[in-house]
Order: structure tokens, then C-alpha cells, then sequence
């Protein structure tokens, strides 16, 4: 019965843990042994889990323990990002990619909390549970990040961007 439960939560997780991680860390191969692992270990804990109030929550936090500790892992190597491309007319496929090279070059933490708000769409609230910070780091990370995005990507693609949510 348990492992039936955690099946199903497993397939309904899966894919958009795979998403924030690749968004995270910007490696398929590597987003995809992050949450491998972040299931491994929600199912080490899933009695404790599946009785919780948001056991994607708790799988989310698990994820970005797993990447912060593959960050310590990992040599010191900075991404640097290339100069924007020529403001022509872009495909969306190089938007996307030009938009991904951008959130890659915020630290890891303002990564998360970008990928966390805006892309998981979840609360100030849920998202600095998630990171482990107060709602005011959340607010005020996720404006100066935006503000970063945006004078990396110039202000033709500024529209990218909603404004901060409270």
C-alpha cells in the first residue's frame, strides 16, 4: 500500500522536480540524477512524508538540499555568460535558451528562489520555507534578481518579467 502511494507521487513529481533542477543547475544528466536522488530519499522518509500537509513541498526542499550539497561538491568554476545576442528577431527556442543563460549566472539561492516563484509558481511564503530563509529574503532576492535579469537580457526582453508578487 505504501509503496503503491509513493509510486503515485513519484510520477506526479517527477517531471516537475526534473524541470527545477535542470533550471537550477542547467545539465539534463545532472537534473535527472538530482531527482533520482531527491526521490531516494523522500522515499527513505515517505511513512513521515505521506502524512504530511504538502509532501511536494517537502520533496522540493529535499531538491535543493541535493543541489546545494552537488554545488559544494563541484569545483569552483563559474558560468560566465556570453554578450547578449543581437537584439534581431529571435526564435523562441534562443529566447528561451538566451533567458536560461541569464538566471544560470545569479548565485544558487537566487536561482532557486527565481525557479521557485515563478516557474513553480509557489508563494513568498512556501518559497522561503522551501529554501529555508524569511519571506523578506524571498521579496528582496527575487527583485534584485529580476532586476539583474534585466539588465542582462536589456530592456527589449524586460517584458519577460512580471513584476514582484506580494
Amino acid at each position: 500500500m505504501a509503496d503503491e502511494d509513493f509510486v503515485e507521487f513519484a510520477q506526479a513529481a517527477a517531471g516537475r522536480l526534473r524541470d527545477a533542477a535542470f533550471l537550477m543547475c542547467r545539465d539534463w544528466h545532472l537534473a535527472q540524477d538530482l531527482t533520482q536522488t531527491t526521490l531516494a530519499k523522500v522515499y527513505a522518509n515517505w511513512r513521515r512524508v505521506r502524512r504530511a500537509d504538502e509532501p511536494h513541498a517537502y520533496a522540493r526542499k529535499i531538491l535543493l538540499r541535493c543541489m546545494i550539497d552537488q554545488q559544494r561538491r563541484r569545483s569552483s568554476r563559474e558560468l560566465a555568460m556570453s554578450a547578449p545576442p543581437d537584439r534581431g528577431e529571435e526564435h523562441p527556442a534562443e529566447l528561451r535558451m538566451t533567458l536560461l543563460d541569464a538566471v544560470a549566472t545569479l548565485p544558487l539561492r537566487d536561482r532557486a528562489i527565481i525557479v521557485l516563484r515563478y516557474w513553480d509558481d509557489l508563494s513568498v511564503e512556501t518559497t522561503a520555507e522551501v529554501v529555508g530563509v524569511s519571506t523578506a529574503v524571498v521579496k528582496s532576492q527575487s527583485m534584485r534578481s529580476l532586476n539583474r535579469l534585466r539588465e542582462l537580457l536589456g530592456e527589449t526582453r524586460s517584458e519577460l518579467f512580471a513584476e514582484e508578487r506580494h
